[in-house]
């Protein structure tokens, strides 16, 4: 059975709305999904009305950047209770945080030359999408020849500027709005769901002793199957699975539908994701 759970929308950094993420997965097959939009609920409830209506069975679901000790990894969050005040309250913190953080980053940037409307912020209610920021950027003529010309650079994509201005060393670089694991875990013993380490072999695999503290805290599973993963990171995350008796996942980290003349589009293209590949995945789906 194909499933996908981990997939983001327009109300993160996704370029598709939660109905037409919807209209895309049924068009490919998929039996079960989780919309899961960096540190916002907010898609929830269109997504789960047109799934329904297309046959797919929707599991509620959330991406949130996480820190524990000195130790910083993203989150999957399923099956939770997603009208819960108290969640509200922790997500529009983090929120509010990020707008802080990217808000000192278009500070600087308007120091360094760059034409700065910081109306663009306010078009973000939810989480503020770095990829987002970056093209409103772009689309100010200037600013696209400044980058051009400083980065040597015949066309200038949105990734261009979010490695080379938005990451740039310093105080006012941008970062992630992280939640502290004990605040996360806790919040989950009241509205339940389970707790998934997200593509943990993009970048670097954790260190074993820093995954099982987070089994010993309250880890339930650990996504599996993602583009981001070589054959032996997969490897790697199943022998830990058993050993530690985690469920597992996968996703595609589906974002867009890319744009020019190019024959892989986006991760669906080439990656897709059987149930019966998971160990203990009924844990999550059922």
């Amino acid at each position: 059975m194909l499933i996908d759970l981990q997939i983001h929308s327009t109300y993160s950094d996704g370029y598709l709305t939660p109905t037409q993420v919807a209209i895309f997965l049924a068009k490919r097959g998929i039996k079960i999904a989780s919309l899961t939009d960096h540190n916002t609920v907010g898609g929830q409830s269109e997504f789960k009305r047109v799934c329904a209506k297309k046959g797919i069975r929707v599991i509620t679901g959330l991406e949130l950047y996480v820190k524990k000790n000195h130790n910083v990894f993203n989150v999957l969050w399923y099956n939770f209770d997603h009208h819960s005040p108290e969640l509200h309250k922790l997500l529009r913190e983090s929120q509010m945080r990020r707008r802080r953080i990217m808000r000192r980053v278009l500070d600087r940037l308007e120091e360094d030359g760059f034409k700065i409307s910081y109306k663009i912020l306010d078009r973000y209610n939810h989480y503020v999408p770095s990829n987002y920021v970056a093209g409103d950027l772009l689309d100010n003529k200037n600013n696209y020849e400044k980058v051009k010309k400083e980065l040597g650079l015949d066309v200038v994509r949105a990734g261009d500027l979010i490695r080379n201005y938005f990451y740039r060393v310093g105080s006012r670089r941008l970062k992630n709005s992280y939640i502290g694991w004990k605040k996360i875990v806790e919040l989950r013993d009241k509205i339940g769901g389970q707790l998934v380490l997200c593509h943990p072999a993009k970048g670097y695999m954790p260190k074993e002793l820093v995954l099982k503290s987070l089994v010993d805290s309250g880890l339930d599973g650990i996504e599996k199957l993602s583009p981001h993963h070589s054959y032996e990171a997969i490897m790697r995350i199943q022998r830990f699975a058993r050993k530690y008796n985690l469920a597992e996942t996968g996703g595609s980290d589906f974002h867009l539908d890319e744009r020019g003349n190019y024959p892989v589009q986006r991760a669906w293209d080439y990656f897709r994701i059987d149930s019966d590949y998971l160990r203990e995945v009924d844990r999550i789906i059922t």
